[in-house]
């Protein structure tokens, strides 16, 4: 009959090959495993810092004393080979804080050579009742290396050390035996089991405390980058209407303009008509994008002045301050408001900006200041608009706030973008203070309107100048020295000083 009829001796061959080739693989990763020599220091222990460290110290010096003593006295060993095993257990312990395995081995050959040393005296009557195959000593050593090795090696790296420490039990006592002795073969097994068991246990709980701190920073990073988004959005969506607002006027303006032309010419037509059909496009695709954005139905910021975020809300500006502190009073919250300066037209984006800058700074006071009362201050300089709001000490501990922490973020990206700075700290008193600054050059006509209603800067009427020169900026420098004229604050105004105190994005409590 044929291999392949009966099929057994084929089977039998395949099977041993197998069986060899799965003892070759264990064999290589059992000495990948255990014979490294990784330095792995033993690092400190949260409170206890390096008191571990002094007490295995300790322990090692008294694990050489002891077991040389033992083997000495009670195992009747020479001096020579006693005096190389004790300081070679003690040796163990303390090389097992630096290379765990490299000690495991040191511990395990030391207590080998001893149980032979030991057994030899035992066979011939010599030693009676004595500790055998650990000495106590080795059983503390072995016990003290097993735990540093588990501590800090993969579990699988730990069970094979375990394994083999049993297997060399097993052969010393199960196999070869002992006349005349106190068994420690069990208890070593058992105690063994243990200490490899809790050092597991405690590596892992270690790993997953550590992964847990990483993925709360990774999330904690995650959480601020998709604020970021949320505010930026939120600004892009708000200067989408400011735009389109632009771009319809732009198309209206060029529609109109031939009509105010008399006899215009084709050309004239033709490029207004140009314009006009490029603003149109421009603002279909604005209106796609502002879609997109809105479609993604945001929290309502505007609680305080009750206004919401619908889609055909209109923007709010610093005309609407005054609903602002109405709102904001009638939530419990004492608010003055000062207007430095002779108001003016400012740009949509910086009216919103600041407008926005203001609600967000007395939100963080309802929440985080009760009690308090704030102070606005609209600031309207020369050289561009500074919005300041402080606020006193609270005076009674604030709850805990559900928002994300990240107002001040929103507040400095606003500025920003706008080319300005924004500061926030907290004063001495216990207070807090956010001051913000965007920078809008002053037209030609606001400071002569404005020079005009200073009584003291009145001109004579022989020296009246002509308005047209009136009205062209480069004279009325030159007339002036080659000099701009100077801010009443500057020192407040000027982007530079208030970048010198930059806030700290950190800490968002008023």
């Amino acid at each position: 009959m044929t291999e392949t009829g009966t099929g057994r001796p084929g089977i039998g061959r395949t099977g041993v090959r197998r069986v060899l080739a799965g003892g070759l693989h264990w064999l290589r990763v059992l000495g990948e495993d255990l014979g490294t020599v990784r330095w792995d220091p033993l690092p400190a222990f949260g409170r206890l810092r390096r008191l571990p460290h002094a007490v295995l110290y300790i322990a090692a010096f008294g694990i050489m004393l002891g077991g040389t003593a033992q083997l000495t006295d009670n195992g009747l060993l020479g001096a020579g080979l006693a005096f190389v095993v004790g300081p070679a257990l003690g040796g163990a312990v303390i090389l097992g804080m630096r290379r765990p395995v490299p000690a495991w081995w040191l511990s395990t050959v030391a207590s080998v050579v001893a149980a032979v040393a030991v057994h030899a005296k035992l066979a011939a009557g010599v030693v009676h009742q004595f500790t055998w195959p650990w000495t106590t000593a080795g059983i503390i050593a072995q016990l003290l290396v097993l735990l540093l090795l588990a501590l800090r090696v993969r579990a699988r790296v730990a069970v094979e050390a375990l394994a083999l420490t049993l297997l060399v039990t097993y052969v010393l006592e199960g196999v070869w035996g002992a006349p005349d002795h106190q068994s420690t073969g069990v208890i070593t097994s058992i105690l063994s089991s243990v200490v490899v068991l809790l050092g597991i246990t405690l590596r892992s709980r270690r790993e997953a405390r550590a992964e847990l701190g990483r993925l709360a920073m990774v999330t904690a990073e995650e959480r601020a980058r998709r604020t970021l988004l949320e505010e930026r959005n939120r600004i892009a969506r708000e200067l989408h209407d400011v735009v389109a607002h632009h771009m319809s006027v732009i198309s209206i303006q060029a529609q109109v303009a031939p009509h105010l032309v008399e006899n215009p010419s084709e050309e004239l037509k033709e490029n207004l008509e140009g314009i006009r059909h490029n603003a149109l496009e421009a603002l279909t695709e604005l209106r796609r994008v502002l879609g997109v954005l809105r479609s993604e139905d945001p929290d309502s910021r505007d609680a305080l002045d009750g206004t919401g975020n619908g889609p055909h809300t209109p923007q709010p500006t610093l005309d609407r301050l005054g609903t602002l502190v109405e709102n904001t009073r009638a939530a419990g919250l004492r608010v003055t408001v000062e207007t430095v300066g002779r108001r003016r037209p400012m740009p949509p984006g910086v009216e919103l900006s600041a407008y926005r800058i203001v609600q967000e700074a007395l939100s963080n006071v309802l929440r985080h200041a009760p009690g308090a009362s704030a102070a606005v201050v609209v600031d309207y300089g020369p050289y561009g608009l500074q919005v300041k709001v402080t606020n006193s000490p609270p005076d009674r501990p604030a709850p805990q706030s559900p928002g994300a922490g990240h107002g001040l973020l929103g507040m400095r990206e606003r500025a920003a973008m706008l080319g300005g700075v924004l500061n926030a700290r907290a004063m001495p008193d216990g207070g807090y203070k956010v001051d913000a600054f965007i920078p809008v050059p002053m037209r030609a006509e606001d400071l002569l309107a404005e020079a005009a209603q200073d009584p003291d800067d009145a001109q004579d009427p022989d020296d009246a100048q002509d308005p047209d020169d009136a009205q062209d900026p480069d004279d009325a420098q030159a007339r002036d020295g080659g000099r701009a004229p100077a801010p009443d604050h500057a020192p407040d105004h000027a982007p530079d000083h208030a970048s010198d105190h930059a806030p700290d994005l950190k800490d968002d409590t008023v």
